[in-house]
């Protein structure tokens, strides 16, 4: 039997990986999150920045999960180079994971609502929760094989997307997040 490569993500990462999900997703259940919409059924994508946003499979705040990937899969080669890819991703998981149960707890969602353009928000539905993880999952395993310029290309062209498309993206996000701007509210706003 041949030893397992440094470049291999094994089936029991995959198992870990289910089980953190799962974990999540029950969290989440004991906190109190809906299950889906409560508009009863799951967009693939959902368009509109509505009380439908964050409760379904994609929508405009999926390009800054696949971005997290991204971010969290250059992190794992600089700091841990010698662990195999499957452990890093594992890790990466686990702070995508716990970003979410974090991101629907009262004190951000509060702070979601009164810092940045998410006025009407209620947090996400646990189907979204874990799209969004496996989102930034598959933007993990795109770093991982893509070259750097290439994902570097797709990370600014997804923010320059969002920012035409709904006047957000990741950057702006964090800024308002944790240091909200008042000029950039009003843009959001349109003002």
């Amino acid at each position: 039997m041949s030893r397992p490569s440094l470049t291999d993500i094994r089936p029991r990462h995959w198992l870990i990986v289910g089980v953190l999900l799962a974990g999540m997703a029950a969290i989440l259940w004991a906190n109190g999150r809906n299950p889906i919409c409560t508009c009863g059924y799951v967009d693939l994508w959902h368009p509109k920045l509505d009380a439908g946003n964050s409760q379904h499979i994609a929508d405009w705040y999926t390009p800054s999960h696949i971005i997290h990937g991204f971010l969290f899969y250059a992190l794992g080669w600089v700091l841990l180079r010698r662990r195999p890819p499957g452990e890093r991703l594992i890790l990466a998981v686990a702070i995508e994971a716990a970003w979410e149960v974090l991101e629907n707890s009262p004190i951000i969602i509060d702070r979601y609502r009164e810092a940045t353009i998410a006025l009407g928000y209620t947090g996400d539905s646990i189907v979204n929760s874990v799209a969004d993880v496996a989102w930034m999952a598959l933007g993990f395993a795109f770093a991982r094989r893509a070259p750097v310029w290439v994902t570097i290309a797709v990370a600014v062209a997804f923010e320059l997307v969002t920012l035409w498309a709904i006047r957000d993206g990741l950057i702006l996000n964090v800024v308002m997040l944790l240091s909200p701007v008042d000029a950039i509210r009003s843009w959001q706003f349109g003002a």
